[in-house]
């Protein structure tokens, strides 16, 4: 009984992180480029209550009989499922169709990756310099800050599906007539880089929409140099919507409460028995 009052409190700790990781999904379902998580569940150590596998005749018996000691949280893996692309009109709202990430420099001089293309042109040391929400440079395909000049007019700057940034330039040229005309011309300005992974699930996650690599996600594999990699297509004016399903949310939310309430009558039902126990008389 004392078993069974630690395998019902196990079971409450796993679905108490169950319901912690849920409700942090449906709070991010609005969230751009958010990736769902979900938690995965392993049984502790089983105990053995026959240490002989015989019978009374001395034959041996098809099954062993253990008992379990519960349940503990294994892992909470992202799920990187590709989210509905959402159209905004914005030239750089980017949004990545593919397993590529985006590479931004952080503070600490340390480069992350994110699914989250609502960017902007912010004002650097050194002219205008494309960054994410928090201010932080998006990078190119040589692992540089992506700037152009102070005066460039960013309402002329176009992104293709290959993340190549143009400006739209007006060039003379003598017309027919002798007379000085124009013509709009598109100079490359910069390429927005993209990284992918062997093993995205093994990304750390530093922020809601931000990851850096670990041992367990394995080398970023930049796509513009690894001919391997099938390449991404980034949709300007679009971004991409949180992967997070509110239904199915909901759903898990139901069967985690259920899976709490019925370890919770396991503890109580142990308790009971152990109070009858206690007020038997001899």
């Amino acid at each position: 009984m004392l078993r069974s009052l630690w395998t019902g409190a196990s079971g409450m700790i796993a679905q108490q992180n169950n319901v912690d990781t849920i409700s942090n999904n449906l709070a991010n379902v609005n969230t751009v480029g958010y990736k769902k998580e979900t938690v995965e569940f392993k049984s502790l150590l089983y105990q053995k209550l026959q240490t002989k596998t015989t019978d009374n005749n001395g034959d041996p018996k098809p099954v062993i009989g253990q008992v379990g000691s519960g349940v503990r949280t294994s892992a909470i893996t992202s799920r990187f499922k590709q989210g509905n692309l959402t159209a905004t009109e914005n030239t750089f709202d980017l949004a990545v169709e593919g397993n590529g990430f985006f590479n931004v420099m952080t503070p600490s001089g340390e480069v992350a990756y994110t699914r989250n293309g609502s960017l902007q042109w912010a004002i650097g040391v050194d002219g205008l310099a494309l960054s994410n929400t928090d201010g932080y440079p998006i990078l190119d395909t040589e692992g540089e800050p992506i700037s152009v000049p102070m005066d460039t007019d960013v309402e002329k700057l176009t992104v293709d599906g290959d993340g190549k940034i143009y400006e739209k330039v007006d060039v003379p040229y003598i017309g027919v007539s002798g007379d000085t005309k124009y013509k709009t011309e598109l100079q490359f300005r910069a390429q927005i880089g993209l990284t992918q992974f062997n093993n995205p699930s093994g990304l750390l996650r530093v922020s809601g929409t931000m990851f850096t690599e670990t041992p367990a996600s394995g080398a970023p594999r930049s796509e513009a140099s690894d001919p391997s990699l099938k390449r991404s297509a980034i949709r300007s004016g679009y971004l991409e919507a949180s992967n997070v399903q509110t239904v199915d949310e909901i759903v898990n939310l139901i069967v985690a409460q259920r899976a709490y309430e019925m370890n919770s009558k396991v503890i109580t039902a142990s308790d009971q028995m152990l109070q009858q126990a206690n007020n038997l008389r001899g």
